[in-house]
């Protein structure tokens, strides 16, 4: 019975080793998440700023325009504008394209970070010595005056499941 509780206590270390490196895991992808959303918020930090000054440029463009006015036809006109927004809208497409693949990738890492997490957590189980039956019978037989050791004899599970049982009910 004493190899049984070694074996069970070495499952329990294990058990929480394996608790541990999770959540070593989901820390350092969760801060390695932040610096990505870090960087995205940088690019639209920059995509804001290079709206303004094209915002900027336009209303430049619109006063030489006005200037220009007299001198210029109606079709040229259409065209300096159809030139001057084109100019403007290609950059922040651009840039709006690259922020979405960004974003695509970063739920695509995320979405298996946490299948792999999920796999892994499904993995781990109970004993499937400890139930509720158990612990009745591990109660009634404790209050009866039977030692521990018997217990674990009479009910095939090992005396520090027994202690176990009992200190989780408060009785011992």
């Amino acid at each position: 019975m004493n190899l049984e509780s070694i074996n069970i206590e070495y499952l329990v270390v294990v058990m929480a080793a394996m608790i541990l490196y999770l959540l070593y895991y989901v820390f350092t992808k969760d801060a390695q998440y932040n610096k990505n959303i870090r960087a995205v918020a940088t690019v639209a930090e920059e995509l804001n700023r290079e709206m303004f000054y094209l915002k900027k440029k336009l209303s430049e463009t619109q006063e030489s325009l006005q200037k220009n006015s007299s001198r210029m036809s109606d079709e040229d006109l259409y065209q300096e504008i159809e030139r001057t927004v084109y100019d403007m809208v290609k950059p922040i497409s651009l840039s709006l394209k690259r922020l979405e693949e960004s974003i695509h990738m970063i739920e695509g890492h995320v979405e298996a970070r946490l299948s792999s997490l999920e796999s892994g957590v499904k993995q781990i189980s109970i004993p499937a010595s400890i139930h509720g039956n158990d612990d009745e019978k591990i109660i009634s037989l404790y209050k009866q005056g039977v030692t521990l050791e018997t217990i674990s004899k009479e009910l095939h599970i090992s005396k520090a499941e027994v202690e176990f049982v009992l200190k989780i009910n408060k009785i011992k």
